[in-house]
Protein backbone atom coordinates (compact mmCIF):
# COMPACT_ATOMS: atom_id res chain seq x y z
CA UNK A 1 0.00 0.00 0.00
CA UNK A 2 2.36 2.11 1.29
CA UNK A 3 4.45 1.90 -2.54
CA UNK A 4 1.30 2.45 -4.28
CA UNK A 5 0.93 5.82 -2.47
CA UNK A 6 4.43 6.70 -3.45
CA UNK A 7 3.67 6.61 -6.78
CA UNK A 8 0.69 8.61 -6.62
CA UNK A 9 2.00 12.03 -7.85
CA UNK A 10 3.94 10.69 -10.37
CA UNK A 11 0.99 9.30 -11.76
CA UNK A 12 -0.71 12.72 -11.10
CA UNK A 13 1.60 14.50 -12.85
CA UNK A 14 1.87 11.58 -16.01
CA UNK A 15 -2.31 11.79 -15.63
CA UNK A 16 -1.58 15.63 -16.09
CA UNK A 17 0.23 15.07 -19.53
CA UNK A 18 -1.53 12.63 -20.64
CA UNK A 19 -5.11 15.26 -20.76
CA UNK A 20 -2.00 17.93 -22.62
CA UNK A 21 -0.99 15.67 -24.70
CA UNK A 22 -4.48 15.08 -25.74
CA UNK A 23 -5.38 18.85 -25.77
CA UNK A 24 -2.55 19.30 -28.24
CA UNK A 25 -3.67 16.55 -30.50
CA UNK A 26 -7.04 17.37 -30.32
CA UNK A 27 -6.05 20.47 -31.64
CA UNK A 28 -3.41 19.68 -34.36
CA UNK A 29 -6.52 16.87 -35.76
CA UNK A 30 -9.50 19.35 -35.51
CA UNK A 31 -7.56 22.06 -36.18
CA UNK A 32 -9.07 25.12 -34.26
CA UNK A 33 -12.35 22.86 -33.44
CA UNK A 34 -11.68 23.59 -29.50
CA UNK A 35 -11.70 27.10 -28.43
CA UNK A 36 -9.79 28.61 -26.19
CA UNK A 37 -12.30 28.83 -23.32
CA UNK A 38 -12.71 25.16 -23.44
CA UNK A 39 -9.24 24.52 -23.28
CA UNK A 40 -9.01 26.58 -20.25
CA UNK A 41 -12.36 25.28 -18.41
CA UNK A 42 -10.74 21.92 -19.37
CA UNK A 43 -7.27 22.80 -17.88
CA UNK A 44 -8.94 24.49 -14.99
CA UNK A 45 -10.87 21.13 -14.19
CA UNK A 46 -7.87 18.59 -14.40
CA UNK A 47 -5.46 20.78 -12.76
CA UNK A 48 -8.56 21.06 -9.85
CA UNK A 49 -8.51 17.25 -9.97
CA UNK A 50 -5.16 16.85 -9.55
CA UNK A 51 -4.74 19.47 -6.37
CA UNK A 52 -7.60 17.83 -4.97
CA UNK A 53 -6.28 14.29 -5.15
CA UNK A 54 -3.03 15.68 -4.01
CA UNK A 55 -4.87 17.10 -0.96
CA UNK A 56 -6.38 13.71 -0.08
CA UNK A 57 -2.75 12.12 -0.50
CA UNK A 58 -1.12 14.92 1.78
CA UNK A 59 -3.74 14.30 4.20
CA UNK A 60 -3.87 10.40 4.15
CA UNK A 61 -0.06 10.93 4.70
CA UNK A 62 0.01 13.09 7.54
CA UNK A 63 -2.42 10.83 9.21
CA UNK A 64 -0.40 7.63 8.96
CA UNK A 65 2.71 9.64 9.82
CA UNK A 66 1.20 10.78 12.99
CA UNK A 67 0.09 7.14 13.66
CA UNK A 68 3.11 6.06 12.79
CA UNK A 69 4.87 8.40 15.25
CA UNK A 70 2.89 7.22 17.61
CA UNK A 71 3.35 4.02 17.09
CA UNK A 72 7.22 4.77 17.08
CA UNK A 73 6.76 6.67 21.00
CA UNK A 74 4.97 3.17 22.38
CA UNK A 75 7.90 0.97 21.57
CA UNK A 76 10.52 3.79 22.65
CA UNK A 77 8.55 3.56 25.91
CA UNK A 78 8.46 0.08 26.05
CA UNK A 79 11.80 -0.89 24.96
CA UNK A 80 12.86 2.05 27.85
CA UNK A 81 11.63 -0.89 30.26
CA UNK A 82 13.39 -3.93 29.03
CA UNK A 83 16.64 -4.58 31.15
CA UNK A 84 19.97 -4.33 29.65
CA UNK A 85 22.21 -6.59 28.94
CA UNK A 86 24.64 -5.70 31.46
CA UNK A 87 21.92 -5.67 33.46
CA UNK A 88 20.48 -9.18 33.26
CA UNK A 89 24.36 -10.42 33.19
CA UNK A 90 24.37 -8.99 36.52
CA UNK A 91 21.41 -10.74 37.49
CA UNK A 92 22.47 -13.88 35.91
CA UNK A 93 26.35 -13.53 37.94
CA UNK A 94 24.73 -12.58 41.23
CA UNK A 95 22.55 -15.63 41.28
CA UNK A 96 25.04 -18.03 39.63
CA UNK A 97 27.64 -16.67 42.98
CA UNK A 98 24.55 -16.91 45.57
CA UNK A 99 24.12 -20.53 43.81
CA UNK A 100 27.67 -21.83 44.03
CA UNK A 101 28.09 -19.99 47.53
CA UNK A 102 25.25 -22.59 49.27
CA UNK A 103 26.63 -25.40 46.73
CA UNK A 104 30.10 -24.91 48.91
CA UNK A 105 28.67 -24.39 51.83
CA UNK A 106 26.64 -27.95 51.83
CA UNK A 107 29.49 -29.45 50.40
CA UNK A 108 31.43 -28.20 53.19
CA UNK A 109 29.28 -29.28 55.54
CA UNK A 110 29.31 -33.11 53.74
CA UNK A 111 32.92 -33.19 54.16
CA UNK A 112 32.58 -32.24 58.19
CA UNK A 113 29.83 -35.05 58.44
CA UNK A 114 32.02 -37.62 56.60
CA UNK A 115 35.02 -37.03 58.62
CA UNK A 116 33.21 -37.23 61.94
CA UNK A 117 31.39 -40.51 60.87
CA UNK A 118 35.39 -41.54 60.13
CA UNK A 119 36.00 -40.77 63.07
CA UNK A 120 33.35 -42.27 64.92
CA UNK A 121 33.63 -45.56 63.05
CA UNK A 122 37.37 -45.27 63.81
CA UNK A 123 36.65 -44.94 67.62
CA UNK A 124 33.70 -47.66 67.78
CA UNK A 125 36.31 -49.80 65.79
CA UNK A 126 38.98 -49.34 68.43
CA UNK A 127 36.46 -50.03 71.08
CA UNK A 128 34.97 -52.86 70.00
CA UNK A 129 38.57 -54.38 69.21
CA UNK A 130 39.83 -53.72 72.80
CA UNK A 131 36.64 -55.28 74.40
CA UNK A 132 36.72 -58.45 72.47
CA UNK A 133 40.74 -58.04 73.23
CA UNK A 134 39.10 -58.06 76.93
CA UNK A 135 37.22 -60.89 76.73
CA UNK A 136 39.66 -63.15 75.15
CA UNK A 137 41.64 -62.65 78.11
CA UNK A 138 39.01 -62.84 80.55
CA UNK A 139 38.15 -66.51 78.84
CA UNK A 140 41.96 -67.71 79.29
CA UNK A 141 42.33 -66.29 82.78
CA UNK A 142 39.11 -67.85 84.11
CA UNK A 143 38.69 -71.79 84.02
CA UNK A 144 34.95 -72.80 83.77
CA UNK A 145 35.08 -75.20 86.46
CA UNK A 146 35.38 -72.48 88.63
CA UNK A 147 31.83 -70.76 87.08
CA UNK A 148 30.62 -74.00 88.13
CA UNK A 149 31.49 -73.77 91.63
CA UNK A 150 30.48 -70.28 91.81
CA UNK A 151 27.42 -70.08 93.93
CA UNK A 152 26.15 -66.79 92.46
CA UNK A 153 26.15 -68.11 89.01
CA UNK A 154 23.95 -71.11 90.31
CA UNK A 155 21.67 -68.80 91.72
CA UNK A 156 17.58 -68.74 90.05
CA UNK A 157 16.82 -64.99 89.21
CA UNK A 158 13.76 -63.67 90.93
Amino acid sequence: MARALDFFPRFAIFLAGVAAGALTNSRRDSGAGVTPAAAQDLKQSLLAEVEARLVSYNAASASRLHHMEARLEEHAAKLAEVPSTAQLVAAMEGLLSKTMASLDERLTTQAHSIEVLKTTVSQTDSLLERVLESLDSLQTYTDPAEFAEDSLLQRQAV
